[in-house]
């Protein structure tokens, strides 16, 4: 018997006589146990055995086994954003609800990160592609990670597990399951899990003490309690709890720009690395903490009853309440210069979601017709705060900043400075005295209040025909409602930095700072010297707008301070699918499908500020009132083919998509503040093949794989400022590469590989080998697809081997995770505040990136009553 197919549920009523291989795979990918062979969706099925030889304990950890996935983390460990097909929502602003759903033991987790955690004891995962909404309580647009947990038993049993690693890696879990009698049985899951940060720290001055990154202590807690008080009716309650308190995430220097002479100059050393450094040396420059407090627990009952009066029909109620917090300390520049920071305390750092589902669905069956009809709603409470703390090295570098600008914008006026690309910190900081705005400021800068709740209720059927013995007919539509309020609060409350009295005209420079600045930019350029003063003052306004964009930088804007909004939206749409699926035989079937998918819109929750207060218009300083962005909608066409051979020991499945995105919701990080944009038109096309084989001339030999292709482009029109290209550059919409490019985290190929060996020491003794590797071609890991954020192809390779007793009684293996120490970043992005000027190669520029987590290796030793 195959591993895969022993974890999965039992095959479907009237079926325990045919043998159990491959082919009898059951997945309940439409809410309804189904042989896998049968489902006309493009789904991967992890079993528990697979996702254990691969370490997999989250949602991240998977990604090696599925083709076609990226699961990647940036500030904190509660930033996750999975993509399939090159599809997915960055997860820096919680404001964006996530394309790939995740979907544990029935509960939709509202964003990616909520369901980011050690997730116990697996039964399976299976990966949904494409719009799932008329199955899934809530709509995605690009697919579903359906997490399946183990049930509680009436065997009485015991596991635990002891693990040590490299990086003093502990950890420690247990497991006890038994009866109460012959109606109930519970199961009780604990698990605690230390290690070392793999990233080194140079703090500086500090106040950061904390020398190491990435470090993990966490610890959770989940229980199950089983009722099937008759043979019609069980009810299974749960309930969880996690704790995570770390140190997360500084990033390294990718391209070392010329800001970074600026940094070492205020510093007094090293701020961040030097040009020529090895950022896979995995030193970080941070003087801040990056200390992280996540906290995420909930409770959910299920209950099944079959209802024999109505024709079999099957009734299932799914009621969840969760509450997830994250607080996180964050060093803004990711530098040991003090510039911005905030504090890791509830009051200045605080993400929570307090969640309410109810999940309705009545399934039948007859001879032709397997139906489903559901609702769902959820009514969703979201609170974030958000704070920028003001370091001593801040106005000195922004004044150097403004210099340097002024310079630019002089050459390409035909007056240029002597040393165009130069920064004199030291001579140009002696003339404005470090003050330039004339404060000395340093504290809390910014602090803003974000209080959202949304509603959703929805109405959805998915119903599958057998119009002959050959033909199924599957038609599925859903009616949504989403209602979603914000109120907003934004305050300096130390006032705006100096910003204040300089905003007439776009030109924050008040009469003696002007001054100042004149003096510094004569001193630094002949011809500038040799110009009439008031040729001088006109020459410097025309640099107006773009001073004051440096100056006015989102957290020191005056024009925020005190503002309070509220926003509103309502949306009501309709979405569903149509699958024909032809069964040419038992070995082969086909399918067709076409879907409607759809996200709904939001807020974007930071500041965001334009030329003229249209938050589609270019860069500036006039705050944005209205930030919402509206819904994501996709239609997708599918081909398919799964065939079976040999007997049902090989299986061989493909899938040819094509899906086009309607205002694609893209959130960037401009190098000061993320911005939401709808893109008219992104499409993803290819293929999705798999293969899972089971030798039957080698016992004990499984493989597992998948290649996909896709060609995954934004459209060639973009309206807005940002997405045309201008000269000079330096004036240019940051997004301007975008039109007609390849979407970042969309490589053409990607590709993965599991084998597992099994075989008999003796009749008491059993091995067990498995190697798992994932491919990823060529990407961009930046949403507005800088060179410098570009990554290579690679290839990550797992391995684990283990031997133990026969009857599973114990067993010891000895493991590795990227065991070739692979090299690759997950998401590159502009330094803050040292990447503004978006010209390709500006030797001004410093790119930063959140590097991946290098190889490590253990021992586990297990044992099972």
């Amino acid at each position: 018997m195959a591993a895969p197919v022993a974890a999965q549920d039992a095959a479907p009523a009237g079926a325990e006589d045919e043998p159990r291989t491959l082919s009898t795979m059951v997945v309940t990918a439409q809410k309804r146990e189904e042989q896998m062979q049968d489902v006309p969706i493009s789904v991967t099925a992890l079993d528990e055995q697979l996702l254990r030889d691969n370490n997999v304990s989250d949602i991240k950890d998977m990604q090696i086994l599925v083709p076609g996935l990226t699961v990647t983390s940036t500030q904190n460990e509660a930033i996750t954003t999975a993509r399939i097909r090159g599809i997915g929502t960055v997860g820096d602003n919680v404001g964006l609800e996530s394309s790939v759903g995740v979907v544990i033991d029935g509960v939709y987790r509202p964003r990616n990160s909520v369901g980011f955690g050690d997730l116990g004891q697996l039964e399976r995962i299976e990966v949904l592609k494409g719009p799932q909404g008329t199955v899934f309580g809530k709509n995605t647009s690009a697919g579903v990670i359906n997490v399946v947990t183990r049930r509680p038993s009436y065997t009485q049993s015991a596991e635990a597990e002891v693990t040590v690693g490299n990086y003093g890696a502990m950890g420690v879990s247990g497991a006890y399951n038994d009866a109460f009698s012959d109606t109930a049985a519970f199961s009780v899951y604990a698990a605690k899990r230390k290690r070392d940060g793999w990233m080194d720290v140079e703090t500086g001055n500090g106040p950061r003490t904390e020398d190491e990154d990435y470090d993990q202590n966490f610890h959770t807690v989940r229980g199950k309690l089983l009722f099937e008080p008759t043979e019609t009716l069980d009810i299974l309650l749960s309930a969880d709890y996690t704790s995570r308190e770390e140190n997360c995430c500084t990033a390294v220097q990718t391209t070392v720009g010329g800001t970074a002479a600026i940094l070492n100059a205020l510093a007094g050393g090293q701020a961040v690395a030097a040009p020529g450094d090895d950022p896979f040396d995995r030193v970080a420059y941070s003087n801040r903490p990056t200390d992280q407090d996540i906290k995420d627990k909930g409770v959910s009952a299920e209950i099944n009853w079959d209802m024999s009066g109505l024709g079999g029909a099957t009734l299932t109620s799914i009621t969840a309440a969760r509450e997830w917090q994250a607080i996180n300390g964050l060093d803004y520049d990711f530098s040991t210069a003090d510039l911005i920071y905030r504090n890791g305390t509830e009051d200045e750092s605080f993400t929570g979601f307090e969640t309410f589902s109810q999940e309705f669905r009545l399934t039948g069956a007859t001879d032709r017709l397997d139906w489903m009809v559901g609702m769902f709603y959820s009514d969703e409470d979201l609170t974030r705060n958000e704070s920028y703390r003001v370091g001593s090295h801040y106005e000195p570098y922004v004044s150097t900043l403004v210099y340097t600008l002024v310079g630019q914008s002089l050459a390409a006026a035909g007056v240029p400075l002597d040393n165009p690309m130069g920064i004199p910190p030291a001579a140009f900081l002696s003339q404005v005295g470090g003050t330039p705005y004339g404060t000395g400021f340093t504290g809390l800068g910014a602090l803003d209040r974000y209080e959202q709740n949304a509603k959703s209720l929805a109405l959805f059927t998915n119903n599958t025909w057998r119009a002959t013995d050959a033909l199924d007919i599957t038609v599925g539509l859903r009616y949504t409602s989403e209602d979603k309020e914000l109120s907003s609060a934004y305050s300096n409350p130390n006032g705006s930095l100096g910003c204040t009295g300089a905003l007439t005209d776009q030109n924050p420079l008040n009469p003696n700072r002007y001054a100042l600045l004149r003096a510094a930019l004569a001193s630094r350029s002949s011809t500038f010297a040799s110009l009439p003063a008031p040729v001088q003052n006109a020459v410097m306004a025309s640099a107006g707008p773009q001073i004051a964009g440096y100056m006015c930088l989102p957290w020191a804007n005056a024009l925020h301070n005190g503002r309070n909004t509220f926003q509103e939206s309502d949306e009501k749409e309709w979405s569903g699918t149509l699958k024909a699926a032809y069964r040419w035989n038992e070995n082969v079937m086909t399918y067709a499908s076409a879907a409607r998918g759809y996200k709904g819109g939001g807020f974007n929750l930071d500041r965001v500020q334009s030329a003229d207060g249209d938050s589609a218009s270019g860069a500036g300083i006039t705050p944005v009132a209205d930030t919402s962005f509206g819904g994501e909608f996709v239609d997708s066409y599918e081909l398919g083919a799964k065939t079976t051979w040999a007997g049902g020991s090989l299986l061989l499945n493909a899938t040819l998509f094509h899906q086009e995105y309607e205002d694609f919701q893209l959130n960037s990080f401009l190098g000061t503040s993320f911005v939401v944009r709808s893109i008219p038109d992104v499409t993803s096309s290819g293929i999705d093949a798999e293969i899972l084989w089971q030798p039957q001339a080698v016992t004990g030999l499984m493989l597992q794989g998948g290649l996909m292709y896709a060609d995954t482009t934004f459209g060639d029109d973009i309206p807005g400022g940002d997405f045309v290209e201008r000269t000079p550059l330096s004036t240019s919409g940051a997004l301007y590469k975008l039109p007609g490019a390849t979407m970042p985290f969309a490589p053409e190929w990607s590709g993965s590989m599991a084998v597992t060996y099994e075989w008999d020491f003796s009749n008491a003794m059993i091995g067990r080998f498995n190697i798992g590797a994932k491919y990823m071609g060529d990407y961009n890991t930046g949403s507005d697809l800088d060179v410098e954020k570009e990554q290579s192809s690679y290839t990550v390779v797992n391995a684990r081997f283990g031997f133990g007793a026969s009857d599973d009684r114990w067993m010891v293996e000895l493991w590795g995770t990227n065991i070739t120490d692979t090299e690759y970043v997950q998401v590159g992005f502009d330094a803050p505040l040292q990447g503004l000027f978006p010209d390709p190669g500006n030797p001004l520029n410093t790119f930063n990136a959140f590097p991946a987590a290098p190889r490590m290796y253990g021992v586990t030793f297990r044992v099972r009553y």
